[in-house]
């Protein structure tokens, strides 16, 4: 999950350095450092905390060069401390290196160094290949990363250079995120797109076991036999002002605002008339038309999206679905064949368990579908077939516009389905459409009421954040919800327990009596999700219960729905009128703002909140 940076070239590394480093924070801010040639010699300056102490140290002790690497951690191996952060060197300080991943064989590796007289300065697996580099170097730095890297078990993106060899820097991954940036007379090395998007816009997705030697004006790549091969470049769309927080004061509130016009612009792509386009499916309709099952897996965030998905395609398409959580899926043994279609949605692409999972699926015979944001990245290379959501960089570590751009997406998916199965006429599927386009509205509608005064949960935020504090800190949340608004529940209280770190825990509302009904007395804040809908009766005498016992009930009801409110439920947020079908669009909205202004009122860190990383690439 950490964030790589390398750059060669004609201007200030240290300069691109930390302008790359400040847009991959969000894959770990545990400590940050970098390695600059100077003058001949090669200077590394890394602080544990966030990226501006370690800012802070380089304008007391600036590094002047044009070539050099750059790391942002998430702690795996060794606590998080000035030693631990990268870059590490060898012993002899001639060869330094950055790395993203787990190396699952280091400690057979360190024991062999050890036995050989090596000393290591760090606790981190990552330091074993700055030794075995150096070890391996005989004048190439090419030829040493190609031996090193034989050696290693695990996940890898690496990021190397040596003493000898200034303005060349070698690159390399195995299940772990690198691209290389193209630029004119300058070339450069990262984890994500946005780290390089200030310079260029012409970036090469490297392939599992790709090495990448790169120049300043050159740039050499080799497969994992060590051939020399052509990676096409590709043209990255979006700007960098979309990587930016453009006037919000966070990150996450900006892409919370960004839903409406992300969803609007995947149907305006994606629909012509009643006709869906997934223009790079690349999955024959008569493949599709041939699977009795879905499999879909997905971890976190998506994976509550997959469990929306359920409701969806097995109402449209009339295939009987699973979800199942990643991690979960690949250490039992799934039943998935020729016949089954696994869906694996991720936002980054690289998620390592989803990564395995695809793998395990296809290994099975299975059609595995992706679901995704980031163009080339792993899992839309090795599916069968993609789906991008085309939803812009997503910074803040807590996901909020990948979810609704995810659900869009497995929407217009169920109705491809269904016309492919003939299970939806053409007249049902353009009602459908026309509902669905009416939605993207609606969630403005409800984002305008958070610029006005009465901004009611906002209001709600602060005066639970009043409570908890009045009771030193002893108050929880459940979320409660029924049929297709229930994975809105446990979506909701992710976001809450992610940012403010409160506990709370989401339910199916029918469960409340076989347990969680337990917790409620006076302290326990109940969110319970009671748009109109086939369940509603039923939601209604659940807030009852809930009220019996002393808990404090904050409701989503329907634009226009009182019953609550007469019922004396003083905390009530309404959502403009939909079908229930497309609710959990809008429903989600308020949930992501009540977990956004709890946190805010807590004064937390919302973009980076504690021992989390945006991308989880190492298991």
């Amino acid at each position: 999950m950490c964030g790589i940076i390398g750059y060669t070239g004609k201007r200030e590394a240290a300069e691109v350095l930390l302008s790359g480093l400040s847009r991959l924070e969000y894959r770990g801010y545990d400590s940050a450092g970098i390695a600059v040639f100077e003058n001949g010699a090669m200077r590394v300056v890394k602080k544990q905390g966030k990226l501006s102490v370690l800012s802070g140290e380089l304008k007391q002790s600036p590094l002047k060069g044009n070539t050099g690497i750059g790391h942002t951690r998430w702690a795996t191996h060794g606590v998080p401390n000035d030693v631990n952060a990268h870059p590490h060197f060898d012993q002899k300080k001639k060869t330094v290196v950055v790395h993203n991943g787990i190396i699952e064989n280091y400690l057979e590796i360190k024991e062999k160094l050890l036995k050989e007289k090596c000393h290591f300065a760090s606790e981190t697996d990552s330091e074993v290949i700055a030794h075995l580099v150096a070890r391996a170097y005989k004048g190439d730095l090419l030829e040493a990363v190609k031996r090193a890297l034989k050696v290693l078990k695990g996940s890898y993106a690496v990021a190397v250079m040596h003493q000898d060899e200034p303005g060349r820097i070698i690159g390399a991954r195995f299940d772990s995120p690198l691209i290389v940036g193209l630029g004119k007379d300058e070339n450069f090395l990262a984890s994500d797109i946005p780290a390089t998007l200030e310079y260029t816009k012409e970036v090469v997705y490297l392939e599992n076991g790709d090495i990448a030697d790169i120049r300043g004006r050159s740039c050499g790549i080799y497969d994992i036999k060590g051939k020399k091969v052509n990676r096409k470049s590709a043209t990255i769309k979006w700007d960098i002002s979309q990587a930016e927080k453009g006037g919000y004061k966070h990150f996450m509130l900006k892409e919370i605002f960004e839903q409406p016009v992300v969803i609007k612009d995947i149907l305006k792509e994606r629909t012509h008339g009643p006709e869906i386009d997934f223009n790079e499916l690349k999955i024959k309709k008569s493949d599709l038309k041939k699977i009795r099952r879905i499999a879909i897996v997905a971890c976190g965030t998506a994976y509550h999206a997959g469990l929306t998905g359920k409701y969806i395609i097995e109402k449209f398409a009339k295939v009987p679905v699973w979800v199942d959580t990643s991690s979960e899926f690949r250490y039992r043994d799934p039943l998935v064949d020729r016949e089954t279609l696994v869906i694996v949605i991720s936002q980054s692409g690289e998620t390592a368990d989803t990564l395995a999972a695809l793998r395990e699926a296809r290994s099975r015979g299975a059609l595995v579908m992706a679901v995704c944001n980031v163009l080339g990245s792993s899992i839309a290379r090795e599916a069968d077939g993609v789906i991008y959501t085309h939803a812009g960089p997503e910074i803040a570590v807590a996901s909020t516009k990948a979810y609704t751009a995810q659900l869009s997406i497995l929407y217009l998916f169920a109705f491809y389905l269904a016309a492919i199965r003939k299970t939806q006429t053409v007249t049902q599927r353009k009602k459908l459409l026309a509902e669905l386009g009416r939605i993207p509205l609606s969630m403005v509608r409800i984002l305008d009421n958070c610029h006005s005064r009465k901004n009611p949960i906002a209001k709600y935020a602060a005066e639970f954040h009043e409570y908890y504090l009045a009771r030193n800190n002893k108050s929880c949340f459940l979320y409660l919800a029924r049929n297709i608004n229930y994975p809105n529940a446990l979506e909701g209280a992710l976001k809450l327990k992610e940012i403010s770190y409160v506990s709370a825990e989401g339910y199916p509302a029918g469960e409340m009596k076989h347990g969680p009904i337990a917790l409620i007395d006076e302290n326990p804040w109940v969110v319970c999700i009671a748009v109109q809908g086939n369940t509603y009766g039923k939601m209604l005498s659940n807030v009852q219960e809930i009220r019996a016992r002393g808990g404090i009930v904050i409701a989503i009801v329907t634009e226009g729905d009182h019953t609550l409110e007469r019922g004396d439920i003083r905390y009530v947020i309404e959502v403009p009128k939909a079908p229930e079908i497309f609710s959990p669009l809008l429903v989600v909205i308020p949930l992501q703002l009540l977990a956004y202004y709890v946190a805010a009122d807590f004064g937390y860190d919302i973009d980076q909140p504690r021992n989390l990383a945006k991308s989880v690439t190492v298991e």
